[in-house]
């Protein structure tokens, strides 16, 4: 199918969804939060993922959401764990908890610099990286271990053929699917993945999809970390700066076609970086046929 005319298609059936929330800082940002989850977990999501910060209050929050969704809804949760700034066993204690307590989804990542420094440095009694943190996790229980992969490269991989062999340890080591920075050229996507495809690498690898409310803070951080921000997507919000109800039906367009096209390619997965909101990411659902049980 021309990719052009996806927009257009019938209504897709076959679709399955999973949304990443990040633990709240504040009163408000839990409110918002929980409202969030309750608005979105009838479309009955594969997984819920929380993120996880190199900070010791981030971590509890992490921990305290996470516990939350498998006591409190009917919701699958995946916790994320990385590396940074904590030795192997304490990281041990944590999975062997959430084991314990059920959950069975961890999202394993290297992680980033701890904050106030330039560069990752592995805890010198921790594991080193993300392949590292996939093994160990897969010697405390048999986890479902969902990865990141990069379509626009790692910004410190040495080159992209690099960061996809880092791909391929990590799957190696014991994940069973990789989940992508976000992107705006759904070509970008498509060529990763038959690259991968012909590194051997067979598990699924699923789009991570980033509405955009904000466009100057999502080009500034889009810059960081190495993804690129199309032209024309620069074209439709500009002149929105101070029009934020037109900025959010611009956005869920924009979300919804790239969905849309990607399904014309064969793709029925889909990970929304939610960012703790709810509506966008709802609507966009809605155009991909992801609805409530009573709705169908």
């Amino acid at each position: 199918m021309n990719r052009n005319l996806a927009i257009a298609s019938p209504l897709p059936h076959d679709v399955r969804v999973s949304f990443e929330f990040f633990p709240p800082s504040t009163e408000k940002a839990n409110e918002t939060l929980w409202n969030s989850i309750q608005r979105l977990s009838p479309l009955k999501p594969s997984y819920v993922s929380v993120t996880y910060g190199a900070g010791g209050s981030t971590r509890e929050r992490t921990h305290a959401t996470v516990y939350r969704l498998r006591t409190e809804t009917d919701l699958e949760p995946a916790a994320h764990l990385t590396c940074v700034g904590v030795s192997s066993d304490e990281i041990d204690v944590i999975a062997q908890g959430y084991w314990d307590a059920g959950v069975k989804h961890i999202v394993a990542l290297r992680g980033d610099a701890a904050e106030g420094g330039n560069n990752y440095q592995p805890h010198p009694g921790g594991y080193a990286y993300a392949s590292d943190l996939v093994a160990g996790l897969k010697k405390i229980a048999d986890f479902n271990i969902s990865v990141a992969a990069y379509p626009e490269t790692h910004p410190e991989a040495a080159s992209a053929e690099a960061d996809l062999d880092n791909l391929k340890r990590k799957i190696d080591a014991g994940a069973s699917e990789a989940i992508t920075q976000f992107f705006f050229d759904t070509d970008v996507y498509l060529r990763f993945l038959e690259r991968a495809r012909t590194a051997g690498i067979t598990v699924p690898i699923i789009p991570g999809i980033l509405p955009v409310t904000n466009f100057t803070r999502v080009a500034e951080f889009s810059q960081k970390c190495g993804t690129n921000v199309p032209g024309w997507m620069a074209e439709l919000f500009d002149g929105l700066d101070d029009d934020p109800a037109t900025r959010k039906l611009v956005a869920a367009g924009v979300a919804a076609e790239q969905c849309r096209a990607l399904h014309a390619e064969g793709i029925t997965d889909f990970h929304f970086y939610t960012m703790n909101r709810a509506d966008l990411v709802y609507a966009i659902c809605h155009i991909l046929g992801v609805r409530e049980k009573s709705e169908a």
